[in-house]
């Protein structure tokens, strides 16, 4: 690809902006497929909540509490902890919504007529679910405790979002919704606009490469898209006063990865279609929607049926909300995100390159 002719192009898209603002067109289906999503896709029940555990006692009275907790039907064990820093990892990544935390002497303490505390630690990045999380916990350990001759105590606490406020989780989870919606509605006009005014014609003339051409196109609307970013951060940030506990670097050096994925979506749209009111509904079909519904912005994924939870991979917002709230709410890293950055990067890729081989196919 050569720099002179990508900027070129993006000169000519950037005028175009300017002058030809665009108009987001609702079609009256739209409810409707909203309706059925919502129908199949929202569950706020809340059961076989993935938990780990850290059994330090290794007592036959221990394994008798975390069976207790598998035969409720609540609660459904992930993963046994050998380590303090696993299960704050397990809990950093997702892995668990809920640690259980037994310690030493546990069955020997109960079986002396002692007081014998646990510790439950709850994911609270979902406020609605991390109550009902925490109540469950409560109710069987307090009925595993009039079992014996001295009540369990339990000292609960919640990570994360310890108030339980809905913004502290909304807010970062919007940072993905957002940039799904818009950037793509913006990109997928871009060439179906040049396909109805017939100037497509001239670049079909041009010694312009199908790529050359896309990343003309992708470059002013990615721009856009990351100004959009910066500014919904913000917001978050310093109007809903949402706490920031990881790297605000890279959470932005992220965001521009997402941004440009976005706007590839977009520009796969554009080429799939020859009217505009066409490409954007259907822009808004594969990404407002599903993002909204699938991408774990307001209901856990893991509440979902498991065929629609394998649905979910494939869409970018999924990836981005979990790397957003896990570096805003948990202080998280790469060394723990990094597998939604991967996939991010993958997807970024593949998007661009199928925009381009439709588009060749378009020329050819």
């Amino acid at each position: 690809m050569k720099p002179a002719r990508i900027a070129a192009v993006i000169e000519k898209e950037t005028k175009e902006i300017v002058r030809d603002p665009v108009t987001v067109v609702v079609a009256l289906l739209m409810p409707l497929i909203m309706l059925f999503l919502f129908g199949y896709a929202i569950s706020l029940d809340v059961d076989n909540v993935p938990m780990g555990v850290l059994d330090q006692d290794r007592s036959q009275t221990s394994r008798a509490l975390v069976e207790q907790f598998v035969a409720s039907g609540y609660f459904q064990l992930e993963h046994d902890y050998a380590t303090a820093r696993a299960v704050e990892t397990g809990l950093q990544v997702g892995a668990v919504k809920l640690a259980l935390i037994i310690p030493s002497r546990f069955g020997e303490r109960l079986a002396s007529g002692d007081a014998a505390p646990v510790q439950a630690l709850i994911d609270g990045t979902y406020s609605a679910t991390a109550n009902l999380v925490a109540a469950y916990a409560k109710t069987i350990i307090g009925a595993f405790g009039r079992e014996t001759p001295m009540p369990v105590a339990v000292e609960t606490r919640v990570w994360y979002n310890p108030a339980l406020k809905s913004v502290t989780y909304v807010v970062p989870g919007l940072f993905g919704v957002i940039l799904m919606a818009f950037p793509p509605l913006l990109t997928a006009l871009a060439i179906t606009r040049e396909k109805q005014t017939g100037s497509i014609q001239q670049i079909f003339a041009s010694p312009l490469t199908p790529a050359e051409f896309l990343a003309g196109k992708l470059v002013p609307y990615g721009l856009i898209a990351f100004v959009q970013i910066i500014m919904v951060i913000a917001v978050g940030f310093l109007w809903f006063g949402v706490p920031l506990k990881g790297s605000l670097g890279l959470l932005v050096g992220i965001g521009l990865i997402y941004v440009f994925c976005t706007v590839g979506i977009g520009l796969l749209v554009s080429t799939l279609t020859n009217s505009q009111l066409v490409a954007m509904l259907l822009a808004l079909i594969v990404t407002l929607m599903p993002s909204f519904l699938f991408s774990g912005f307001l209901f856990p994924i893991f509440t979902m049926p498991y065929v629609l939870q394998l649905y979910t991979r494939i869409f970018p917002a999924r990836y981005f909300v979990d790397f957003s709230r896990g570096v805003v709410l948990k202080g998280a890293g790469l060394a723990e995100l990094w597998p939604s950055v991967v996939l991010l990067l993958a997807y970024t890729v593949v998007i661009f390159a199928l925009a381009v081989w439709r588009f060749r196919k378009k020329v050819a």
